[in-house]
């Protein structure tokens, strides 16, 4: 039994990070890649800001600098629960459209807020923090001429020296692949708030305290029959978090609120679209229960010891389970020294990387369970490239 444990939960673990990939790769590469021309629909573009009177009036002038049609773009800034110069300083934008509220509900909130002045076919979320490239907005919205695309996503890129930024970086180049291979196969399950386009037809208002507005338009879109497209050369810059317990906090509320989607998984999954059933199985169901695997994995392997069961390795009989022991435990001791250990380039920081990531999801796993994440996000400090 100690040894079963131990092998379904590696299995599990090595096919969320590794097999699932892996597969979605293989069937990708049987795909070719998606071709759009250029297609300019009226877009409403909303800007989703708390408190940023800093850096508002800079991601206003870059939205200005977007090679988009102006008679097609309306831009909307809608200024959540602000009580410093966030609205002012918008409105002194000509042709910036301001939605203010002084009651704070949350960024989910905002977006419908504005959406009650929006007059666009396809409405474009992003926040104040990142750096939208010039030709962003246009290659974005190209695949709605496709009447089976509801949304869209950019690709996002994290800039930053040290560990830290080493280990987004990696992150975000392992999820553009992942959602580009996707992608091919029809439709992408993972997206970007900080560049994300969803046609009119397909936006829906969201339940009240809703925490993860692009994760919850774009699943609602899937079940809705809609594809969403991955589009990387659509590009959103940032910098890295100033620091790891920043990182850690944003991961923890996204991670509430995948819970949040996904509750109820029986309803939440489009069971007669099964490829993307799958896909959001293994994608966005699995990814968070990640810590769980490892959890378990480590205990079986304290256990065998313990116990010193007989058999072979599928019992994790000796030596067995002192080797696995001792594997886990030399991946928790680089962990652990973290930056002290030389990096080779970055690599031997990703232990630390990844036992931050999932101790920050299993803080979200039980914000989620004592309903105790709040919808209203905290403005990430970010380095200055």
């Amino acid at each position: 039994m100690i040894g079963l444990v131990f092998w379904v939960a590696l299995a599990f673990v090595a096919y969320t990070y590794a097999g699932y990939p892996l597969l979605v790769t293989l069937v990708g590469r049987l795909r070719p890649e998606p071709i759009y021309g250029d297609h300019t629909p009226k877009v409403t573009l909303i800007v989703a800001a708390f408190n940023e009177a800093a850096v508002i009036g800079d991601q206003l002038r870059r939205i200005a600098a977007l090679d988009y049609p102006a008679d097609l773009l309306q831009v909307i800034v809608a200024a959540d629960g602000s009580d410093d110069a966030t609205a002012d300083i918008a409105r002194s934008f000509p042709g910036i459209e301001v939605v203010h509220r002084l009651e704070r509900a949350g960024k989910m909130a905002a977006i419908q807020r504005a959406m009650e002045w929006a007059t666009g076919d396809v409405i474009v979320t992003t926040d104040t923090n990142n750096r939208l490239r010039t030709d962003a907005l246009r290659l974005l919205v190209a695949p709605f001429a496709d009447p089976s695309v509801g949304a869209v996503t950019g690709r996002k890129v994290v800039g930053g020296e040290g560990g830290l930024g080493f280990g987004e970086g990696m992150y975000w180049r392992y999820e553009a692949h992942i959602r580009r291979m996707e992608t091919r196969i029809g439709c992408t399950v993972g997206v970007n708030g900080e560049l994300f386009a969803i046609r009119r037809e397909a936006f829906a208002v969201a339940p009240a305290g809703t925490i993860n507005d692009d994760q919850w338009l774009a699943h609602h879109a899937m079940v809705g029959g809609w594809n969403v497209v991955f589009r990387p050369e659509a590009v959103s810059e940032e910098t890295v978090s100033a620091s790891a317990a920043d990182e850690a906090e944003r991961r923890s509320r996204m991670v509430a609120g995948q819970f949040q989607v996904f509750s109820g998984l029986h309803r939440q999954l489009p069971w007669r679209r099964p490829v993307v059933a799958w896909m959001l199985l293994s994608h966005k169901v699995f990814r968070p229960l990640v810590p769980l695997g490892m959890l378990a994995a480590l205990a079986a392997s304290i256990a065998a010891v313990v116990v010193s069961p007989a058999g072979n390795a599928l019992h994790l009989a000796a030596p067995w389970n002192q080797i696995t022991l001792a594997a886990q435990a030399a991946f928790y001791a680089a962990a652990a020294l973290g930056e002290r250990l030389p990096r080779l380039g970055g690599i031997g920081y990703l232990p630390r990387f990844l036992v931050m990531q999932n101790l920050a999801t299993l803080r979200g796993m039980w914000r989620h369970l004592r309903h105790t994440q709040s919808a209203a996000w905290l403005r990430a400090d970010r380095r200055r490239a």
